[in-house]
Parts: structure tokens; sequence; C-alpha cells
């Protein structure tokens, strides 16, 4: 045994091979914080002036929107490509095909049998015409001798528009518009004035298929084929242009389209035998 000290081994050599390991890289400096209160003081018992905060918690991701089905998608495409596909194999078939002509946009003429008509009684078929027809102003009477013209009416039979008669009425523009909607033909008209009575007769005329137009009013007969009649007012009335009174006496009938109206206005009460005479002479020219 020896007091010599023993020699560390040798190190073993580098091996010429094996690469050098890179050293460590060095560690950066923290940051101190600042000394609290306690330190400063030397009493750990103090509470630090402030506390570190909490560091934020990091936002979730937002979730990922669940796939489509591979599937659906894939029919999805199947449809339309063969949608497309369908539709080029007609066009193309129908582009191969020859035009077809359109038919002709005039047709023939429908066509009846030769037959001989009868002239009786193919006028027999027709509507009847109306039962007055022709000239009315013929038809109206004349003023009396001895009579005179009342205002500015007519005193010889004239025709009447139809803006003349709607005058007549308490409503013109009602009136006008009436005979205008219910087959107003034509009218004549012959007024006159004698001893301060005033004397109008009316003739009007409706279309044949609006004949129901004519009408008559109730009262008593002034003939026995007549299908009208006659009334006279008890009590007067005023005219309203002046505030004279007048009486009133009216007499219609009516014959196939033609309805007949004679007034009378006097100062006086009428006298029903004057006014059933002029009604009665007027309806003889009808018939």
């Amino acid at each position: 045994m020896t007091t010599e000290p023993t020699q560390p081994p040798p190190a073993p050599a580098a091996d010429p091979a094996a690469p050098p390991v890179p050293p460590a890289p060095p560690v950066p400096p923290q940051p101190q914080s600042p000394p609290t209160e306690g330190e400063l003081t030397g009493n750990p018992d103090l509470p630090t002036a402030a506390t570190e905060p909490e560091a934020a918690p990091e936002p979730e991701a937002a979730p990922r929107a669940p796939r489509r089905p591979r599937p659906v998608l894939l029919s999805t495409c199947a449809l339309v490509l063969g949608a497309l596909a369908g539709g080029g194999v007609g066009y193309a078939i129908q582009a191969q095909r020859p035009p077809t002509p359109l038919p002709k946009l005039q047709v023939a003429r429908p066509s009846y049998p030769a037959q001989v008509v009868d002239p009786a009684a193919f006028a027999a078929e027709q509507p009847a015409p109306p039962a007055i027809d022709g000239d009315l102003r013929k038809l109206l009477v004349s003023a009396p001798a001895g009579s005179g013209p009342w205002s500015d009416l007519p005193d010889k039979p004239s025709w009447v528009s139809v803006g003349d008669l709607a005058e007549l009425s308490d409503k013109p523009e009602l009136a006008f518009k009436n005979l205008n909607s219910t087959g107003f033909r034509r009218a004549v008209e012959v007024n006159w004035k004698k001893d301060d009575i005033r004397y109008r007769v009316l003739l009007t005329q409706y279309a044949p298929d609006h004949s129901n137009e004519a009408r008559t009013r109730h009262g008593e007969p002034f003939a026995d084929d007549a299908n009208g009649g006659y009334t006279v007012d008890d009590v007067p009335e005023r005219w309203s242009d002046s505030s004279d009174q007048y009486y009133y006496g009216f007499a219609t009938a009516k014959r196939g389209t033609v309805q007949m109206s004679v007034e009378i206005f006097s100062p006086k009460p009428v006298d029903s035998g004057a006014l059933k005479d002029l009604a009665k002479q007027q309806w003889e020219r009808l018939v």
C-alpha cells in the first residue's frame, strides 16, 4: 500500500465521426417585478399593493359546420348532369327532324245545302213591324182656331230632341240619362195657348225591343178602346219661374211603341170634359 495519490483515468479520446455538441443557449434574464411594500419595510406580513392580473382565457374556436353527406351531394350533381344531358339529347333529336308545316289560318267557310225558301213563310217568321211608323208629326192634332203660341214652344207639330224632352222634367239630367238608356227613338209635340189655358200634346216612340217603356197612367177612361185614362188635380201648383198658380190635367195612352200624353195648365180648375175630348181626338188619330 502506497501513499501516492491515484491518478484519474485518462479521458476517452473524442470520436472523430461524432458531430460536436452545440453549446446551450443563454437563459434570458427574467424581468424583475417592483418590490412590494413588505419588502421595502422589511415586514412580510403587509399585503402587497397589487397583484399581477390573470391572463385572459383564449377564445374558443368556432364550431365547425357539419359536412354535407357525400351521397346527397353526389345525388344532386347526378340530377343536374342528367337534366342537362337529357335536354341536350332532346335538342339534338329535334334539330335533326324535318320542320312540320303549320295549318292554314283561314278555314273553309261553312256550306249550307241549297234549299228553296218560301217567301211567305220567311216573312211570317220575321219580327212584326212597329204598329206606328212614318212621320209622327202627321199623327198630332193641330192647334185650334183662335189659339196662339205658348212662349217659344212650337205651336205646330214639330220634332223634339231628347235634350228638349228631358228639359220638361223636374230632373233634366236624370231624365236625359233614362231616355238614352231605355230605347228612346224619337218624339214630336205641339203647344198652344188659348184663354190663358196652355195645352201640350206629345208623342214619344221607343225602339221595338223597348216597347214596355211606353207607359200609361191609370185614371178615368176617355175612350172605350183606349188603354189609358185621364186625371184632374184639385190642388193648384206654382210655376218654377213665377209665383202664379195653375191647375193641372193629364191624359195618357199607349199604342204599340208610341206613348201619347195630353197636358193642360189652367189658372182655374181644369175642365175634365175638355181634357177628355182632346185626349179622345188624339187617340183616334193613332188608331
